[in-house]
């Protein structure tokens, strides 16, 4: 992501389920244009308004598109770049788990001034009922497992029994409840970017995703199975997890419980 935003200027934003491509889309060959190819009807639906141009049109959008689908082939991790007539660009990423690193190595985002400042009655759900029908006990649920997810793995001797003195796999989060996760992960920074982040409904969906990944997908040895890599990965991947519901709950202005 880091690589992908220093050529568009700005976070693109992910396309698809990412079951099989992991796909972003971005508009920002169309930031420095003019004319009718600069307002092309909006796709996806997910895609944010191309920012207003901040200096003078140079190049149609085409043009502007075909060069920085050049510079991302370039880049590393690219798969593949689509140019679309309407100067929108589709950038297929090789490995998709790399988010998981880019998240954690990252400093933690401290919350906006407008959260820092909102009390806690403004969150959008209540504390109670504590039942899979209340969306905020499902987001308080999944940060608070995630942080036990990493406590059983150390109990079990994943972290420092696989991958003592090498890094995690990211390659391995290559299943379809690890894409899952991986996909609502790669929103956070065009929603960070974005004027209306929509922070409920983003953490509800990974909260859903998260869970079905636990039950699914375990990160933890079940039975007489030994640790693997694969185990490795997943709880790094619930780490990111957690550190990203942490983020919005202080964003909604939610203390992110210690337990529930």
């Amino acid at each position: 992501m880091e690589a992908l935003c220093g050529v568009l200027g700005a976070p693109p934003v992910p396309q698809g389920s990412w079951e099989r491509e992991a796909r972003f889309v971005s508009t920002a060959a169309l930031r420095r244009t003019a004319g009718p190819a600069a307002h092309p009807p909006a796709e996806p639906a997910a895609e944010p308004a191309a920012e207003p141009a901040t200096e003078p049109p140079t190049e149609p959008a085409a043009e502007a598109a075909e060069r920085l689908a050049v510079r991302l082939r370039a880049t590393p991790g690219v798969r593949r770049v689509d140019v679309r007539p309407n100067g929108f660009l589709v950038v297929e990423i090789a490995t998709p788990g790399e988010i998981v690193d880019e998240l954690l190595a990252a400093p933690a985002a401290m919350p906006s001034p407008r959260a820092a400042s909102a009390p806690d009655s403004v969150a959008p759900w209540p504390d109670f009922p504590r039942t899979w029908d209340n969306p905020g006990f499902a987001v308080r649920y999944a940060y608070v497992r995630a942080g036990a997810v990493q406590r059983w793995a150390r109990d079990l001797g994943v972290p420092a029994g696989v991958t003592a003195g090498a890094a995690v796999r990211p390659e391995l989060l290559d299943g379809p409840f690890d894409r899952a996760v991986l996909r609502v992960l790669a929103e956070l920074p065009s929603r960070r970017d974005s004027r209306d982040p929509g922070w409920a409904a983003y953490l509800e969906r990974l909260a859903e995703v998260y869970h079905a990944a636990v039950e699914r997908a375990s990160p933890i040895p079940r039975g007489d199975e030994p640790p693997t890599e694969v185990h490795a990965a997943r709880v790094r991947m619930g780490e990111a997890v957690r550190r990203v519901l942490g983020e919005g709950l202080a964003e909604l202005g939610v203390a992110p419980p210690g337990k529930i």
